[in-house]
């Protein structure tokens, strides 16, 4: 519909008007040649000419919004509309068959679209709800049913999202969301018994801008929280570790510098200084050995005999052991095939893990090294007759600073970043490690890689 139809029907109401007008003024005075009547005519006439011009206006408002509401809407709708002229129809057979057959074109592409896009939304790691304005569900993906431990029943917006907010909880409001999405935050976090998600909310709008809907995607974002808060637990944990030998160092430095005169004295505090500073540097050390494998740069792999590795780790050990009375033994199978990874960060593994069995064993106490190969796996059994580690502890034994028994880990020199590294190591050597124990009974820890594959 074109805008002059509007000008025609204003144009209609003004003439309607005037004639209207000049009718009653003709009226009044024919009417006011009769005597006696004057006063009663006039105010019949004053009350008729202001009806009528309410009227009229009322006619002019009408006009203006049929023209604003209906006509300009109706007129983008019909010209975003792709329909074919009066003088292209078909005219004869031949021309509606070629018509059919390209509906029918056009409709297997139409099918085509719909399953590859419900193919891409059943696949989503997302999950993705599609609502009319009735809040009716139109579309939800697996995903989503179970990110949000959705059941059948739960086919509106207001029975999904009830219990994740109260029902008058603005964030849950499908209104607001989709009338004030520029005003307010259309984003959530909620947290349910699969993990923490995100949700977005997304209002559908047609041709002229209109609201038709609402769409919801939900992401989750577990793993993204984990991994947060595992960073703020390992920087709050690196600045207690350094905080405790930085504050000693610095307390028996200011108790020098105020001018001890004992020599005895003196030589303890240098010394204690010297151990703080030597933790620090062991600290320090395991930092960078930890950054290093978390980049997985730096790495050379090389071919190797591992029985051997294992013979020069547990002959480090012989003196100590020998101080403490306890029985290093090292069993080695023969004829191990040679593996290819990281020889100095499976060395440095084997001693760590040989280390700890000899720190938290008793004296008297045994450890045995076993090493062999099944298949095409090669592994390292360390088992003590240690003090044992409970099961709760055995759970978090290679997470980042932590220690079982902190106080005697760090009178031993410990930094609580040992077992992690190890793991860090043997995954990146395409291994894996595993931890046995019972308290009283000792600890057994068996680790595996892979024999090198002389076909490749």
């Amino acid at each position: 519909m074109k805008n002059y139809h509007f000008r025609y029907i204003l144009l209609s109401d003004l003439i309607c008007t005037l004639v209207i007008l000049v009718m009653w003024f003709t009226i009044s005075i024919v009417i006011g040649n009769i005597t006696g009547n004057e006063a009663i005519i006039t105010k019949i006439g004053i009350i008729a000419f202001i009806a009528l011009c309410a009227c009229s206006f009322l006619f002019i408002v009408i006009a203006i919004y049929t023209q604003l509401k209906v006509i300009v809407p109706t007129s983008r709708m019909l010209k975003s509309a792709n329909l074919t002229p009066i003088d292209k129809m078909p005219k004869n057979e031949s021309e509606l068959n070629a018509l059919v057959s390209e509906l029918q074109y056009r409709l297997r592409d139409t099918d085509k679209q719909r399953t590859e896009i419900s193919t891409i939304l059943n696949n989503l790691n997302d999950g993705v709800i599609s609502f009319d304005m009735d809040g009716t569900v139109n579309y939800i993906n697996p995903t989503a049913k179970y990110l949000l431990e959705l059941r059948d029943t739960d086919d509106t917006f207001t029975k999904i999202f009830s219990k994740f907010g109260g029902s008058e909880d603005d964030n849950y409001n499908m209104e607001k969301i989709i009338y004030l999405d520029n005003l307010t935050s259309s984003d959530n976090t909620i947290t349910n018994n699969v993990g923490t998600m995100n949700i977005a909310f997304v209002p559908f709008k047609d041709e002229i801008n209109r609201p038709t809907g609402l769409m919801t995607i939900i992401h989750d974002i577990t793993n993204s929280v984990k991994n947060d808060e595992m960073r703020k637990r390992f920087v709050a944990d690196v600045s207690h570790e350094l905080k405790t030998p930085l504050t000693s160092i610095k307390g028996f430095s200011e108790t020098l510098l105020d001018g001890v005169q004992d020599a005895e004295t003196i030589n303890h505090f240098i010394k204690v200084i010297y151990e703080n500073a030597e933790r620090m540097e062991k600290l320090v050390q395991d930092l960078l050995t930890l950054s290093k494998y978390d980049r997985k740069t730096e790495i050379k792999f090389t071919t190797f005999d591992l029985g051997k590795l294992t013979k020069s780790c547990v002959e480090k050990f012989e003196i100590e052991v020998q101080r403490k009375g306890q029985k290093l033994n090292s069993y080695v199978t023969s004829n191990i095939p040679d593996i290819e990874g990281d020889y100095d960060g499976l060395e440095r593994v084997i001693i760590n893990i040989i280390s700890n069995s000899v720190k938290y064993t008793p004296e008297g106490g045994s450890i045995d090294v076993y090493v062999g190969s099944f298949r095409n796996i090669a592994y390292i059994k360390i088992k003590d007759t240690g003090i044992g580690i409970s099961r709760k502890d055995l759970d978090r034994v290679f997470d980042r600073f932590y220690r079982v028994d902190k106080a005697r880990s760090r009178e031993m020199g410990g930094t609580g970043l040992g077992l992690s590294i190890a793991k860090q190591i043997v995954e990146q050597n395409g291994g894996n490690i595993e931890i046995k124990s019972e308290p009283g009974k000792g600890t057994e820890v068996i680790i595996q890689v892979p024999i090198k594959n002389d076909k490749e």
